[in-house]
């Protein structure tokens, strides 16, 4: 079993948590955030601790309740709080922040020297795969208009990480995304290819955020039995893809 810390506990924080208490395959042994909000404060129904990190010293708390992983879900400058950490202890990171500037990147694949490490701005199986099949149906017309629609919560106010990641992937300017902002939308994205005489949509939609926790729960198991690196999911699809291909 494999023992998980877990940075962030906003919303999709929460959603994950629930997700990788109840996975048999790992161990949620503590969530962290940057503020403590008291002194006994769990996870709802479990006796798992919720700490801030303003309020322990992280290698004495890691010596004390060690983890073989860390899911990152908080916010980008959080890696410089616990980086260190995870390449001395050679800690497994899953990091799911979609908004990393260029230094912070940089860190973090740094880090990926000394250990495995997953970067996606967008953790869901589903997107991955979305974006796997639209960068392929892209090489195969790269004649085709393209255009990239993304729809979030109203609060949301940046240009979706996951939408530039589609874009950057299919090369092609962030003038292409269109953002809408609605209340009750999880996270829907959607890339359009205009084709003489046709159009095909590739569609996903995040239903629940419960969908950001089984994406980190594959991205764990796929690390584990991979060699230090810098993985991001299309790295993750891939392997798996060519182990299918090759047992067929």
């Amino acid at each position: 079993m494999i023992k998980v810390g877990l940075m962030g506990y906003g919303k999709a924080g929460q959603a994950v948590a629930e997700v990788l208490r109840n996975d048999p395959r790992y161990e949620l042994c503590w969530v962290a955030r940057r503020t403590k909000h008291s002194d006994t404060e769990t996870v709802p129904e479990t006796s798992i601790p919720i700490i801030g990190l303003d309020s322990v010293v992280l290698p004495e708390w890691l010596d004390a309740h060690p983890v073989d992983a860390l899911v990152d879900f908080s916010s980008p400058d959080a890696v410089f709080l616990y980086g260190e950490e995870v390449r001395k202890r050679k800690l497994m990171l899953v990091s799911a922040i979609s908004a990393y500037n260029a230094e912070e990147l940089d860190y973090v694949r740094s880090l990926g020297e000394d250990t495995r490490v997953l970067c996606s701005p967008n953790i869901t199986l589903g997107i991955n795969f979305l974006i796997m099949a639209s960068k392929l149906l892209r090489s195969i017309a790269p004649f085709a208009d393209v255009e990239i629609l993304e729809q979030h919560f109203r609060e949301k106010p940046e240009i979706s990480g996951t939408a530039r990641k589609i874009a950057e992937s299919l090369d092609v300017d962030d003038e292409r995304i269109t953002s809408l902002r609605l209340g009750g939308i999880v996270g829907h994205h959607e890339v359009i290819f205009g084709f003489p005489f046709q159009t095909v949509r590739l569609i996903h939609n995040t239903i629940k955020r419960e969908a950001f926790g089984t994406g980190a729960a594959f991205a764990l198991g796929e690390l584990a039995t991979a060699p230090n690196g810098f993985y991001t999911f299309d790295d993750l699809l891939m392997k798996k893809l060519r182990s299918q291909i090759n047992e067929a």
